[in-house]
């Protein structure tokens, strides 16, 4: 029987229908392995760290269930298989990689440019970048990552906003109760999305639910986010707007004037941007500087072995001990 990874790439570029779900999982936590890398699982996957935290050479890494290393921007499938997570009612569910935990400060991603595309902390002029504390708010106020196998295309012109994709996975905001770790991947159920524009590029923010959430069976549309949190999206709309004002920059914009558009927008905007990252690893396109090394994806040339992928993992440098943070990261703002 082939895994499910190897068959995913192949699904999800013929359909994007419902899925049917059944047995549920737990997260579980691997020990961890001294002076070489920490290990941790979460679902199908685990995740290994590389250089020393805090620092510029850090990373994380993924492996799939069968201990092979791969990429979680190409080789994650987008769509939950069907035998991962039972819900009361049929739902479809979206992998989220999570980058970002909620309260935290670092601003660690996907590594779009780099081989199988580690998690790593983004650095600006030549610093490690932390988001500032916009108060009332303690860094991220949900947990923020990306759906794999999701590219906002910068040659390509959004109808409604007229602007270009940013070249980046899709963002999503899950705002469940648990507060999860970097390179954790969760099941998430889709409830809206919000347009922002960042520098004149579109970069879209789904808001999403992890489908474990005790809530998650009470919100299934983004009307209810409203009824249930109040206040939640109206802060996600203030954070997003004001977050790089402590770094000198000017507010960002919306489009829709601001306004979240509803679920089956946001799934339409999921399905666009799966499609282009389809033509992405099929080399149909230019890549944008963008590194599509994977180990699944049936009809791409930049598919390799699981030996070529382990070898760019062990040029990494070993795990270590982390670097001091400045207290400068806790310091309040006031915009």
């Amino acid at each position: 029987m082939s895994s499910p990874l190897l068959r995913s790439f192949c699904s999800l570029v013929t359909t994007f229908g419902s899925f049917s779900a059944s047995r549920n999982k737990l997260v579980a936590q691997a020990a961890a392995v001294p002076h070489l890398c920490y290990l941790r699982q979460t679902m199908h996957y685990q995740t290994e760290e590389r250089g020393h935290p805090n620092s510029t050479e850090y990373r994380i890494y993924f492996k799939n269930s069968e201990g092979k290393y791969i990429s979680p921007f190409h080789d994650i499938p987008l769509k939950v298989e069907t035998d991962q997570v039972t819900l009361v009612i049929a739902e479809v569910l979206f992998n989220m990689v999570v980058e970002v935990p909620r309260w935290s400060n670092a601003k660690m991603e996907i590594a779009t440019k780099e081989p199988l595309n580690p998690i790593k902390q983004d650095i600006k002029k030549g610093k490690l970048r932390y988001v500032a504390n916009i108060f009332p708010h303690k860094g991220y106020i949900w947990n923020y990552g990306a759906l794999p196998q999701t590219w906002e295309n910068p040659n390509h012109i959004d109808k409604e906003t007229k602007c270009c994709g940013d070249n980046d996975p899709i963002d999503v905001c899950d705002i469940g109760t648990e507060v999860c770790f970097p390179g954790q991947v969760i099941q998430v159920k889709i409830l809206g999305i919000l347009a922002m524009i960042d520098e004149g590029e579109m970069d879209w923010k789904v808001i999403a639910i992890n489908a474990k959430d005790p809530d998650a069976k009470n919100l299934n549309n983004i009307e209810d986010v409203f009824n249930r949190r109040p206040g939640h999206l109206e802060a996600t709309v203030d954070w997003f707007r004001k977050y790089k004002v402590p770094d000198g920059k000017p507010e960002n914009h919306f489009g829709f004037n601001g306004q979240f558009q509803d679920k089956d927008f946001a799934v339409d905007i999921i399905k666009s941007t799966h499609e282009h990252w389809r033509a992405l690893v099929q080399k149909q396109m230019n890549n944008g500087g963008i590194e599509c090394k994977n180990i699944s994806c049936c009809e791409s040339p930049f598919k390799c072995s699981a030996d070529e992928a382990k070898a760019v993992v062990q040029s990494a440098p070993a795990f270590g001990a982390a670097h001091p943070v400045s207290p400068e990261v806790d310091k309040w703002h006031f915009v």
